[in-house]
């Protein structure tokens, strides 16, 4: 989690939240994966990447010590924070103590409902810095959620980012590429080098915006069975889809797909994987 911190020198007699927030020594939790960005080009290259506006319901994962939490809540008026660090909860729960639009829930965000933040608001602009070890499992969770989100905009590690941006035949190009492109748009619009950060990270960083089709460019498919078919198609990618597809589809239809099945899973495209979700029954059988 790349959490944000000003890097301002302030002023001894000011008290405002940034000279707080300076203060205020906090050690980096490797189990939270916690780098502190401290280059304030980029923190403002990020606030102007999310746009943030009046009656907008903003989400943010992983505030930190509440650096990018500053300017989203003066834009905003109003904003939602997720933070697991019991301690960096309790400084952002005393700092913005006088802000009546800000909100804060203290826990791991795999357990928050989505659905319930987004009742009788308008749809979630969900901003924030995942960690490694739980981005893939926290992407995959929103998309249940893709009806009642406006965009994301997220700090990953630039390998996950360019895994999720890349195209068919190359090698970053994977589950995560397939499934995230058939809900979502999405957007890389610039990396974050290592020494932006305290401690450093020992990798490149990057800004991702993913923004849910609308409408959906594809056909409609049950999102249950596209998961299954481009799992069992990655699950070994080295293999043609000839073998790999024998665990999804009955052995004597697989003449019946849509596509050639020398090929392995890297080499299909999002539109050609859409048409053999359309295939699936519950049971695994082509239709």
């Amino acid at each position: 989690m790349c959490s944000l911190v000003h890097n301002h020198t302030p002023s001894p007699h000011t008290d405002n939240p940034v000279s707080d927030q300076q203060n205020y020594q906090h050690r980096a939790r490797k189990r939270f994966g916690q780098n502190f960005l401290r280059d304030e080009h980029i923190i403002n290259r990020i606030v102007h990447a999310i746009v943030p506006g009046p009656n907008q319901t903003l989400i943010e994962i992983g505030p930190g010590q509440g650096a990018l939490t500053e300017p989203l809540l003066d834009a905003a008026g109003r904003l939602t924070a997720i933070e697991i660090d019991r301690d960096l909860a309790a400084q952002l729960r005393s700092r913005y103590a006088d802000k009546p639009g800000f909100h804060l829930i203290e826990g791991d965000v795999l357990d928050v409902d989505f659905a319930t933040l987004a009742q009788g608001q308008a749809a979630l602009r969900i901003v924030g810095n995942l960690p490694y070890n739980i981005s893939t499992p926290l992407l995959f969770r929103l998309l249940q959620h893709k009806e009642h989100i406006h965009d994301m905009v997220f700090m990953l590690q630039l390998e996950v980012v360019q895994r999720l941006a890349a195209g068919p035949g190359s090698d970053d190009y994977g589950r995560l590429s397939v499934m995230m492109q058939y809900h979502c748009e999405v957007d890389m619009p610039f990396k974050v080098p290592p020494h932006a950060f305290v401690p450093q990270p020992k990798v490149d960083s990057a800004i991702v915006r993913l923004t849910p089709h609308r409408p959906s460019p594809w056909p409609a498919v049950d999102a249950q069975a596209l998961a299954t078919v481009v799992k069992a198609a990655f699950g070994q990618r080295r293999k043609t889809l000839r073998n790999t597809l024998k665990a999804v589809f009955s052995a004597e239809k697989m003449a019946q797909l849509p596509v050639d099945l020398g090929l392995r899973a890297e080499n299909l495209g999002v539109d050609d994987y859409v048409r053999l979700a359309a295939l699936v029954e519950p049971d695994g059988a082509v239709a």
